[in-house]
């Protein structure tokens, strides 16, 4: 029989590890949770497999390539493999997010329907117009005919499935309510779906407008500002052009006859700024100045705050331990300084603390959210708070990003007129300064 060494917390939040004789990791986990653990890591030891080897099956079951089958057996697995170390990146692979979403939500109607799971996927992959996702979905099919789990299939493709949506399939599978799990998996893509869909349209205007000032600063530095250089020329003699009109004819003359040596600086700029943000310390200063820009800041941090209360709400109500949530939280989250929070509260909890003590500690979160986790630890109905909260805060972001869009208008408006009014300034200059030289000498000649 298969050995699985496991490592699990105790109600006291203590880690402990030890080994269990069981069929398969399904069984393992049922045990675990019977015994009052809270199983973090449960995976087959070397000697369980030789084990299964010897007797003709691998460590999910199934028969060993070259081994006789053993008889009665019809290659289904009970229970599901838990995969809690694997690091899954987001989603991604070549399939859309409103795909995901769309596929994710026909999945949860059919199961809830009563259609079994392996035909539902068949049914899916016939009308997929998406050939990536099409093709996962016959590869998923066949796992699960060959005796996998369906968390188990999704582990397979870890940049589309990300760990978030594997380990809540996972604890649907455990805990027999799948078509729930996938159900608030579909309302938690669309919601994050929505988000980001208004946070791109509020960008568009700013991204717009500095398109059209690079292209008319361009064109006023290489094409017109030349020209007036000419005429200057002619009009003043040498050594009395001013400083600002001298500075801006550089800066045009260095465009026009270095273009390439421009565009190789703009480059090299955006290429180091790139390499920089890539980095540790790059990536912690940056995530930290978003959250305090005084326009964007507000946006982002709502949105921080919002994904990470829907996100540990829907794990906890479909039943993933505590840790293991924080866990997946803390990896799917797409700023540090909020990671780091997440940790925080992680190292809280598994020494037996509370959630509140830290997730007021870090600063990043604002008093209303600690006082609601706070009342849903004491009541026992913590997810629901989460939600509460994820609810709230989305309505926010829908007020910041109207506020932010308001705000960025009239700020890119005058961003555009100091640049091109800098240097259409810049050649009136010189003919300030010949006027005033005319009515100079003709005041002389009176």
């Amino acid at each position: 029989m298969p050995v699985f060494t496991y490592e699990a917390m105790d109600a006291k939040g203590k880690p402990t590890k030890g080994t269990l004789e069981v069929v398969n990791q399904g069984e393992a986990l049922k045990r675990l949770k019977e015994m009052g653990f809270f199983p973090t890591k449960v995976v087959e030891s070397a000697k369980g497999k030789d084990t299964n080897k010897k007797d003709g099956k691998d460590s999910k079951g199934a028969p060993v390539a070259g081994l006789p089958k053993p008889p009665g057996a019809k290659g289904k697995a009970k229970g599901g493999a838990l995969q809690i170390n694997i690091k899954i990146p987001g989603l991604g692979g070549g399939v859309n997010t409103k795909t995901l979403c769309t596929f994710t939500r026909q999945l949860a109607t059919l199961v809830d329907a009563g259609l079994p799971l392996l035909r539902g996927l068949l049914v899916l992959q016939k009308q997929e117009k998406d050939p990536t996702l099409r093709e996962i979905l016959g590869k998923l099919a066949l796992s699960i005919e060959g005796g996998s789990t369906f968390s188990e299939g999704l582990a397979q493709h870890p940049k589309v499935f990300n760990k978030l949506f594997v380990n809540m399939v996972k604890a649907g599978e455990l805990g027999g309510v799948l078509e729930v799990t996938l159900t608030r998996l579909a309302e938690f893509a669309e919601k994050a779906q929505k988000i980001k869909g208004k946070v791109k349209a509020a960008m568009f205007y700013p991204v717009a407008v500095l398109t059209v000032a690079v292209g008319i600063v361009a064109l006023l530095m290489i094409v017109v500002v030349p020209k007036f250089e000419e005429i200057f020329k002619d009009m003043l003699g040498p050594g009395q052009m001013p400083e600002f009109t001298m500075l801006v004819l550089s800066i045009s003359n260095f465009i026009q006859h270095n273009f390439i040596a421009t565009c190789g600086i703009v480059a090299g700029f955006v290429i180091a700024f790139k390499l920089f943000c890539k980095t540790k310390f790059g990536i912690r200063l940056m995530d930290r100045i978003y959250l305090m820009m005084p326009v964007f800041g507000p946006v982002i941090s709502k949105v921080a705050i919002s994904r990470f209360t829907r996100t540990l709400g829907t794990l906890v109500s479909s039943g993933v331990p505590i840790l293991q949530s924080l866990n997946i939280v803390r990896e799917t989250s797409s700023n540090v300084i909020i990671a780091e929070a997440v940790q925080s509260i992680h190292d809280s909890v598994k020494e037996g603390e509370t959630i509140v003590g830290p997730l007021e500690a870090c600063k990043v979160f604002p008093p209303m959210v600690v006082s609601m986790v706070d009342v849903g630890e004491q009541t026992g109905a913590l997810p629901e708070m989460l939600m509460k909260v994820a609810d709230n805060y989305e309505e926010e972001v829908d007020n910041a990003v109207s506020a932010m869009t308001s705000l960025l208008e009239p700020i890119m408006i005058v961003f555009l007129a100091v640049i091109v009014g800098s240097i259409v300034i810049a050649m009136f200059l010189p003919l300030i300064k010949l006027m005033d030289s005319l009515g100079g000498d003709g005041g002389g000649e009176k």
